[in-house]
């Protein structure tokens, strides 16, 4: 019975373990990805992307928070994000990429996704587009029950191949979007 019990522990363990984001460098220029956490959540070290290459990350359970990528040798400035909340309301996970802070960055944070359903996806290949946050009540926050997503860099116009049709032309996607409010359970407004 300990032995059961034990197992059963160490699975729920990884289980919670297991939120991650893979940066996928699209291009040929290093970054650095910074994190930002939400007030009360854990500190994450800024991670290197080399140059066409993908870095994975691993979060802490109910992780809240965003992050922005700068160029080597650029200024460090807060460009466009990504966000992301983990074990959110209901158990799912809420992320997006918002062009609020800094809508004019287009060498960074480009696209995110489910790693494993590919959809829905946050934010653009070509800036601007529909599919990111510019302003504080745009209903853009997507939705998934995968804790494992992807997160595209790169310089305007580079093509992360996720939500495109076969000849290269990025289509508009119909996956549902909440409103910021139901990402931590609240519904009204």
């Amino acid at each position: 019975m300990q032995f059961t019990s034990l197992l059963a522990f160490l699975g729920a363990a990884a289980t919670a373990a297991a939120n991650s984001v893979t940066f996928d460098s699209l291009d040929s220029t290093d970054r650095t990805i910074y994190f930002v956490p939400t007030a009360g959540k854990q500190e994450i070290d800024s991670v290197s992307v080399p140059a066409g290459k993908q870095i994975k990350v691993e979060f802490p359970q109910s992780w809240i928070g965003n992050w922005y990528a700068v160029s080597t040798g650029a200024e460090k400035t807060t460009g466009m994000l990504g966000e992301v909340t983990f074990q959110g309301w209901n158990g799912m996970t809420y992320f997006d990429v918002s062009a609020i802070v800094n809508p004019n960055d287009v060498h960074g944070v480009k696209k995110m996704w489910p790693a494993s359903a590919k959809t829905p996806t946050s934010g653009c290949d070509l800036y601007s587009c529909p599919e990111a946050y510019y302003l504080w009540d745009d209903v853009q926050t997507k939705v998934t029950e995968e804790t494992d997503l992807f997160c595209s860099l790169g310089e305007n116009g580079l093509t992360s191949l996720i939500g495109k049709r076969e000849d290269g032309v990025e289509e508009p996607e119909e996956a549902p979007a909440v409103k910021r409010a139901f990402v931590l359970g609240g519904w009204e407004a």
